[in-house]
């Protein structure tokens, strides 16, 4: 199994494409169902056998984002809200997202809560943890 399947739903790409090209459209869907999906971007270094996870969070604040792993699923959360100053008349186009979001990632067996590293800059998320820890690799039993 791939890096990329393991840690992402098989329906995202598809989600993503619907959800583009209907609100490219000046489709809007109702409040209740404007949560988005902040993009992310998964990559392993072999060599250090760690994962890094960026998540793109314009105008966010670590103070805006919540970090929880339970049951080895990370899930990352928070809301983008909206000025309460707006003024939603002149608008032409807007594509700029506010609301809740919310995403998850399978973790790799044996992560312990202190492996898993997070940093916030330039509204840039970055997550960080080893794919496997040494009690979960493979050993390898020679015959006697």
């Amino acid at each position: 199994m791939s890096l990329t399947n393991y840690f992402l739903n098989d329906f995202t790409a598809l989600d993503r494409f619907f959800d583009e090209a209907f609100n490219s459209r000046g489709y809007r869907p109702s409040q209740a169902v404007a949560a988005f999906q902040p993009r992310m971007d998964v990559h392993h270094n072999k060599e250090t056998n760690n994962v890094t996870v960026s998540f793109e969070l314009p105008g966010l604040q670590k103070e805006d984002v919540t970090i929880d792993v339970h049951n080895n699923v990370l899930t990352v959360s928070g809301e983008s809200k909206t000025s309460s100053e707006r003024n939603e008349d002149g608008y032409a186009v807007r594509e700029r997202r506010y609301g809740k979001f919310s995403r998850a990632l399978s973790l790799p067996q044996g992560i312990k809560n202190e492996d898993i590293k997070a940093s916030m800059a330039d509204g840039v998320l970055t997550i960080a943890f080893p794919k496997s820890t040494p009690e979960t690799e493979p050993k390898k039993i020679t015959i006697a």
